[in-house]
């Protein structure tokens, strides 16, 4: 089963980047922030559609009041998508050739590109799976 979950854009200014989306009729479902990380998540989603959300990230500013500027497309983040076995789903993947940029060495999550270059988020379905072998000793690989 794959199951489509969110879109993430990161954004400057979520309070502006919220009324927009609510402009054309999303609205804030829930939020996280992390002091540690320093960075808030905001997802959205149309009424009746919550299960397919834009999720808003905002990287807090620097210590030094600095603020990331993004150009080139690197606003855009990633797709996500939930996977039945995220081992199996990522061992068929690198059967076909494709690189695991970040191998589930968790048993929940690993990012892998497109042909093209665009970031795949993959999410083990209903919680971790113990870690296991060749993922949990592989490295990260590019980025991702």
């Amino acid at each position: 089963m794959l199951k489509y979950l969110h879109t993430m854009v990161r954004v400057s200014d979520p309070d502006a980047t919220i009324r927009f989306f609510e402009l054309i009729g999303l609205k804030e479902t829930r939020r996280f922030s992390s002091e540690q990380g320093r960075f808030t998540l905001i997802y959205l989603a149309a009424p009746g559609q919550e299960e397919a959300e834009v999720e808003l990230t905002y990287n807090w500013p620097g210590e030094d009041g600095s603020q990331e500027e993004y150009t080139g497309g690197r606003n855009f983040g990633h797709l996500a998508f939930s996977v039945d076995n995220i081992y199996e789903t990522c061992q068929r993947l690198m059967d076909a050739g494709v690189t695991i940029n970040r191998p589930p060495r968790d048993g929940h999550m690993a990012f892998v590109r497109t042909p093209d270059e665009i970031s795949i988020e993959l999410l083990q379905d209903g919680g971790r799976l113990e870690p296991a072998e060749p993922w949990a000793s592989m490295p990260n690989v590019g980025s991702w």
